[in-house]
């Protein structure tokens, strides 16, 4: 197969002007290994005008309520309503697991400013709520001949390694954004589809064109800067030792399982569950 190594900084600037001017709505269909059923499995990216945010709609739906104390009363009311149910001895119950109730699925936004070739992410670590800074279009694309169809748009496909996974993509050359879900971007066209092996997936399941701005993240001032490796390392900690750290935290802290049994630490591999293991390769230096 014949591929061409791009060095796309000439090409991104002219799209810079040109193709980030629509903006686009895309729904994609998120897959990643995980201990638990909890955790986003649909994400949205709202890309134009020079700059792009990656979110969970109902996570940012959550977010928007507690910004303010009269909206937090409002999540609680709807959020008790749906929880509320009668017990067998005709008392109140409060179900967590039952209705339809608004739950933050994700901690996770991704910022991207094409203008100033620059990408803040959002997340929480360790429990921690944190933002760090990356250039954009840091990742070196291999791009091949190969082709296949996504949402009746023709896609080439590209290969890149990038912070610990090799990652293949399928970007669209009609839709002539350099974006992508998650961090993934720098290729001359929107990526519709994007995999590593048989565990992390991307697939846009729906896309529109939308007008108005591309929304902000809520309530930024409860953010602090981090460090991208010390702050996957330190999640890495944490959830190996979930529960220890709880315990010292919360002395009436208990976990226990549907059988009744206290529930012990796991220890958690980054090759499978962290979607950026580079952190861990470099810990070990």
């Amino acid at each position: 197969m014949k591929k061409t190594i791009i060095a796309l900084s000439m090409i991104l600037t002219a799209m810079v002007g040109v193709a980030q001017t629509a903006q686009v709505r895309v729904k994609y269909d998120v897959m990643a290994p995980s201990k638990s059923k909890s955790g986003a499995k649909e994400m949205t990216l709202i890309s134009g005008n020079g700059k792009s945010l990656y979110f969970n709609d109902m996570s940012f739906y959550v977010d928007s309520m507690n910004s303010t104390p009269e909206g937090k009363r409002k999540l609680a009311e709807i959020q008790m309503a749906a929880w509320m149910t009668t017990g067998a001895d005709g008392g109140m119950v409060i179900d967590m697991t039952r209705g339809n109730a608004p739950l933050k699925k994700t901690h996770l936004y991704v910022e991207k400013d094409f203008l100033s070739g620059t990408e803040r992410v959002y997340d929480s670590w360790a429990t921690e709520s944190g933002y760090y800074d990356e250039p954009l279009n840091g990742i070196e694309w291999e791009i091949g001949d190969s082709t296949i169809t996504v949402l009746g748009y023709s896609c080439v496909m590209a290969v890149a390694d990038y912070h610990g996974r090799k990652w293949t993509a399928w970007f669209a050359p009609e839709l002539p954004l350099s974006d992508g879900p998650w961090k993934l971007s720098g290729l001359p066209g929107l990526i519709l589809l994007a995999h590593s092996g048989d565990t992390f997936r991307f697939e846009a399941k729906g896309i529109v064109q939308v007008d108005g701005d591309v929304p902000e993240v809520w309530s930024k001032e409860k953010y602090s800067k981090v460090d991208r490796l010390k702050a996957l390392s330190d999640d890495e900690y944490f959830k190996s030792n979930r529960h220890s750290v709880m315990k010292a935290r919360y002395e009436e802290y208990r976990a226990y399982d549907k059988e009744g049994n206290a529930l012990d630490d796991e220890k958690y591999d980054p090759e499978i569950y962290a979607i950026e293991p580079d952190y861990a390769k470099h810990d070990k230096k």
